[in-house]
């Protein structure tokens, strides 16, 4: 049995921040700690005290914690950075918020000992004669009104039961994929009735994981699509609601294509940051001032503005759509699999000429509305970037963004928007409209229906990069001197079964570490080497069965957690995994951190093998997905019993007067079945709780005395 905290927090925006800077603005960003560790950072938002991040993680945190801070920042280039303010939340109290924090927050001044809050403009003068010299202070103007920040805070803690206690619940999920569709009486419907709409994302995202572990996600989706088709009158309105299948989709989507979106748009992306164009149509939004200062040409015109905006958007639209139009063969098959049998859903129900674009609509609305469009318009979301877009860039996404939804809904709306000047772009869209229904024909055109089965706990095939980047490597012959020459810039790659670094990315000849040798991953005190966002990868010698430690530097707080997340994910089912480790290095006979002079001596901290970023890459782990189900499950016992087997057992002693508002006959009787069964799951599971809570109180003192 095992403990899992999950910590999600959302960093929304901030408001009424104090400006920082000699040009009355501020560049925030915010740095998140759990208790004194940086767990996070944002991007910076350039000149704005009224910054928007949206930028959210999840933590998984099996030790617990005791406090969450966010401390906003401002970003110098010359000179150590600012501090804002702060929010600090100790555990308690967010687990004292059942449904969650959702609210601004006002920020609070930092320890004094630590930094200095706020600012004063002093007029100094010194009145100085033969006796005595004196120091004249007035106090002209102070600042640092702090603001307030937006969050989003929910926390999950979960005693994981052994795998055993679980199955049954697997089980009866399996067979409700497996049998034939019973509509509005199948346990996937019963389970989208109890879900609230707050709950249905998460509720979503385990049920992809867990038939994702089964080789059941497509047919899954299948049968959630089918009933959403079925109950759906008005094709126009097909899977625009937060269904649990629209839900479930969406998060498919992300788990198993984000390889496939990086693939097709990281290049366009990559260029239209670095181009930094300036483009603009709307004639309420031209900037005139803003051309002249871009343009060596002197002062231009409106409408030149509009024509090289118009020149340059139809260049990054060409480059965006021939790049997706032609990644049929480069399109996961689990998801070309999945908009094959939703092609042919829609086609069984939406019949007649004037229906037939319905099962494109219904495959490009999840494809381009919910998959690249938002791709587009907050690449650093989509980890395609690692900073949000400047203004000028981040208008240009948006208006790439609106035509690639345009299209997406088969350009429907051309012409009846309130935004007609975009109309410059509308043959554009046009034209690949038409070649978007040829893309669709082709993607859905799979000779095999058979879902393959999933093998490993990891969603990636073992070819499959999980992660890659410059880092710099310590030397391992460096043992004494600490110096930048120490460190060696190389490019590394992680997959599910190697880690490999060379010069560069190019380079032929690689150094390899078999991924199932790696002991430990953890970050190292910066004051081993005096060198900020450290880690070392602890390995287990093939010959010997002694360990090496490899160091390895990153650029930043954000490249190092994601580093650890990742390589924590990969050895996650490890053999050899070490209990403990030392924060520090061996240098000059001892070790920084603990002054321990014998080299092989046990290490004089608990590792963190477990504890790792959440996000689409996690390994699955049916156990932790089964037991947040069954939370969920839980929370609404007493409405399934109700609704479900309350008018059913009416039914069967005849009185018909406590009949359930879902009890129909024998549609009836299906559904109080299915939900019988997940009731008495649902209380085998509650009392398993029990019995292990109780065994953990009466084994309390005992370990209290051995200590």
């Amino acid at each position: 049995m095992a403990r899992n905290t999950a910590l999600y927090f959302r960093l929304v925006e901030g408001k009424n921040l104090p400006a920082k800077d000699v040009s009355g603005t501020s560049d925030p960003y915010c740095i998140v700690k759990v208790d004194n560790e940086v767990v996070a950072r944002t991007a910076t938002v350039w000149k704005d005290l009224n910054p928007f991040w949206g930028e959210e993680f999840t933590l998984h945190l099996p030790l617990g914690f005791h406090t969450l801070s966010f401390y906003v920042m401002d970003e110098d280039t010359i000179g150590h950075d600012d501090v804002i303010g702060k929010i600090s939340l100790t555990k308690e109290y967010i687990a004292s918020q059942p449904r969650g924090i959702d609210s601004w927050i006002n920020l609070s001044c930092v320890n004094p000992d630590e930094e200095v809050q706020g600012e004063i403009y002093l007029e100094l003068h010194i009145m100085q004669d033969q006796h005595k010299c004196n120091l004249h202070c007035h106090v002209l103007e102070a600042r640092g009104k702090l603001g307030s920040l937006r969050v989003k805070i929910s926390l999950s803690e979960e005693r994981i039961l052994p795998s055993v206690y679980y199955q049954n619940l697997i089980q009866l999920l399996v067979e409700s994929v497996q049998s034939p569709d019973q509509g509005d009486c199948s346990l996937l419907a019963i389970l989208e009735d109890m879900c609230s709409a707050e709950s249905r994302q998460e509720v979503a995202v385990k049920l992809v994981k867990i038939f994702l572990g089964q080789g059941l996600a497509v047919t899954f989706l299948d049968r959630l699509n089918m009933r959403e088709v079925n109950r759906t009158g008005d094709p126009n309105t097909l899977f625009r609601s937060n269904s649990l299948a629209s839900k479930s989709m969406e998060q498919y989507m992300k788990i198993v294509g984000m390889p496939y979106l990086h693939e097709v748009l990281r290049p366009i992306v990559t260029r239209i940051f670095e181009e930094k164009k300036y483009v603009e149509l709307d004639p309420c939004k031209i900037d005139l001032n803003r051309s002249r200062r871009i343009s060596f040409k002197g002062s231009v015109s409106e409408q030149q503005i509009r024509e090289s905006s118009v020149e340059f958007l139809r260049g990054y639209l060409s480059d965006i759509i021939d790049a997706i139009l032609g990644s049929v063969e480069q399109c996961p098959p689990g998801m070309r699999l999945c908009f094959k049998q939703l092609h042919k859903r829609v086609e069984e129900r939406f019949l007649g000429a004037a229906s037939q674009d319905v099962k494109y609509a219904a495959i490009s609305g999840f494809l381009f509305l919910r998959f690249f469009a938002p791709a587009i318009l907050t690449p650093k979301l989509f980890h395609l970037r690692e900073h949000h877009a400047d203004p000028r860039t981040a208008r240009t996404l948006l208006l790439l963004a609106k035509v690639v939804q345009s299209i997406g809904n088969l350009g429907q709306q051309l012409g009846h928007g309130k935004e007609q000047w975009m109309s410059p772009l509308h043959p554009l869209i046009q034209q690949s409209v038409g070649r978007l229904r040829d893309f669709l024909d082709k993607l859905t055109d799979m000779e095999s229906d058979v879902e393959c089965g999933q093998t490993s706990r990891t969603l990636f095939h073992p070819s499959v990069t999980i992660k890659e980047g410059f880092l710099h490597k310590r030397k391992a012959e460096a043992v004494n001197l600490v110096t930048r020459f120490t460190f060696k810039k190389r490019y590394f790659w992680l997959s599910s079964q190697t880690l490999s670094y060379s010069k560069t990315p190019d380079w032929q000849v690689r150094s390899s570490i078999p991924v199932h040798r790696i002991c430990a991953v953890e970050r190292v005190d910066e004051n081993a080497f005096q060198q900020p966002n450290m880690m070392q990868i602890i390995t287990q010698d093939a010959e010997t069965q002694g360990c090496h430690i490899m160091y390895i530097q990153c650029k930043n707080v954000n490249e190092l957690n994601q580093w650890l997340s990742a390589l924590r994910k990969v050895s996650l089912c490890n053999q050899n995994l070490l209990p403990t480790y030392h924060q520090g290095a061996y240098r000059n006979s001892h070790w920084t951190c603990c002054l321990q002079s014998d080299r092989t001596v046990r290490g004089c901290s608990r590792t963190h093998l477990a504890v790792t970023l959440g996000d689409w890459s996690d390994p699955l782990d049916p156990d932790a997905e089964a037991q947040v189900l069954y939370c969920h499950l839980l929370l609404v016992k007493d409405i399934l019993r109700n609704k479900y087997l309350d008018g059913a057992d009416g039914v069967a002693t005849g009185k018909a007067e406590t009949r359930g508002p879902t009890e129909k006959g024998f549609e009836g009787l299906i559904a109080s079945s299915a939900a019988r069964r997940l009731l008495t799951i649902i209380e085998d599971l509650q009392r398993a709780h029990q019995v292990f809570e109780r065994r953990e109180r009466e084994e309390a003192p005992n370990h209290s005395n051995c200590i």
